[in-house]
């Protein structure tokens, strides 16, 4: 029997039965345009991602330090950490409520991938981790500058040559979050496995897909290291400086990387699971829960400050600034401190994953170390060790990624990162395998096609 149709035409060819040549994707004149289009949206989403950053710095310094001086109290009151945050509460109770969008996804499902977010939805975006971030709430910066990037680079390209297809959407989106994510994280490459991870790419368009990601996240570096020189404020990289060496594993680190992945998966499960049971009481009024929410962080922060005579901050904001001197700083930590801490920054993260708009990583991040420090008191675990095991087990209980896990702890300490390694992948896996057991399955969503799958030839016309 003939193979042409009733109406007289051939079918057209099934795609999955002739996949498309990844080599001959790579040498065609569009594939050359996608890399164009990718490097002219790193170079400003890349500014704009750091104008969001340094903005965010500025403004906690000012309600922090410059304003109480201003008013005339120096040093700053034990009460101030409360107005600060209930104004986040309400600023970003209101964006949840009025503003499209609602603000952003909650940081309380870590992450997943849902695409970029439409246009409407940047505005809100940006003003509830702008007012989280800035005033205190127990959050970090990644997942809106992942969000914002993605969506600025989507609105770009639809504004210049009309909208693409849902390759179009997927690549060109992944490539304005890699800009946006380039050197937050303190490598491109950590960026570029987080997203990799967390689309669950795959198979041999792999490369393809994230190869224009790659170089908008080199030309983000760029750009933030330039912009760093320039305005003097920095990269705004995660980083930890003058931390004591470490030169090789034994046995017993071994052992306490299994004991570190347990504890973690406990701890990173128990934070979890209280968010999502809180989260479903302030979603309904955020305008009145969210400021109450900011309210208990504030008596956190305070309550802390008061029994050990450290800053509030510590409790407060992602940690990102804060890790670097809790490890340089360890001698002043002793175990009853640290303890203290562990309690009131994971009590105030779980209630600002359930109220706040942002990501979850930095905040995990130092709970880790937090945790490391304090078993590091014990024999046979050096602080160094202790802490890269811990920031990389929780990271897996919070974020579910175990790649991007063992990079953030093993690059974090790179002067050691290969010594450590072998250690942080025993806490992640061991971490990772006890939160599954921990977590009640969720039903299976339902699938999409994945943008690896198909050719990204319409992604640029």
């Amino acid at each position: 029997m003939s193979s042409v149709s009733a109406q007289g035409r051939t079918p057209p060819p099934d795609p999955q039965a002739h996949p498309p040549d990844p080599a001959a994707l790579l040498r065609s004149a569009r594939y050359l345009r996608l890399l164009a289009l990718a490097a002219v949206l790193g170079v400003p989403i890349s500014a704009v991602a750091y104008g969001f950053l340094a903005l965010v710095g500025l403004l906690q310094h000012w309600v922090y330090s410059d304003l109480p001086r201003a008013l005339g109290l120096t040093p700053p009151p034990w009460w101030w950490p409360a107005p600060p945050l209930v104004l986040a509460g309400l600023l970003v109770g209101a964006a949840i409520r009025f503003l499209p969008g609602r603000g952003g996804k909650s940081p309380a499902d870590g992450f997943s991938e849902s695409g970029p977010p439409p246009p409407s939805a940047l505005p809100g975006i940006a003003f509830a981790a702008l007012a989280g971030l800035s005033l205190g709430a127990v959050i970090g910066p990644e997942a809106p500058l992942i969000a914002l990037g993605g969506g600025l680079a989507v609105c770009a390209v639809r504004l210049t040559r009309g909208a693409g297809g849902p390759t179009a959407t997927a690549v060109i989106g992944a490539t304005g979050s890699f800009a946006a994510v380039s050197t937050l994280l303190g490598s491109p490459l950590l960026g570029a496995f987080l997203l990799m991870e967390v689309s669950g790419l795959g198979g041999p368009m792999l490369g393809l897909v994230l190869l224009p990601g790659l170089l908008a996240s080199g030309l983000g570096s760029l750009i933030f290291i330039g912009l760093g020189r320039w305005t003097g404020l920095g990269t705004f990289s995660l980083q930890v400086p003058d931390i004591p060496g470490f030169m090789e594993p034994n046995l017993a680190q071994f052992g306490w990387a299994i004991v570190i992945g347990l504890i973690a998966s406990v701890l990173g499960s128990a934070v979890r699971w209280f968010a999502l049971r809180v989260r479903p009481s302030v979603e309904p009024r955020p305008l009145v829960a969210v400021p109450l929410a900011g309210l208990v962080v504030a008596a956190l922060a305070i309550g802390f400050a008061a029994a050990t005579g450290h800053a509030a901050s510590d409790v407060l904001f992602s940690g990102q600034d804060a890790l670097g001197g809790l490890l340089t700083d360890s001698a002043s930590y002793p175990v009853g401190t640290l303890l203290l801490l562990i309690g009131a920054k994971g009590l105030a993260y779980s209630v600002s994953l359930a109220a706040f708009r942002g990501g979850p990583i930095f905040p995990a991040m130092f709970l880790g170390a937090a945790l490391g420090m304090v078993l590091s008191h014990l024999p046979g675990l050096p602080l160094v060790a202790g802490a890269a095991m811990g920031i990389g087990a929780m990271s897996v209980v919070m974020l579910r990624l175990p790649l991007t896990s063992v990079l953030l702890a093993s690059l974090l300490l790179a002067s050691d990162e290969i010594a450590l390694m072998p250690l942080v992948i025993v806490a992640v896996v061991v971490a990772h395998v006890v939160t599954a057991r921990l977590t009640p399955a969720r039903p299976a969503p339902a699938s999409a096609p994945a943008a690896a799958e198909q050719p990204p030839g319409d992604v640029v016309a």
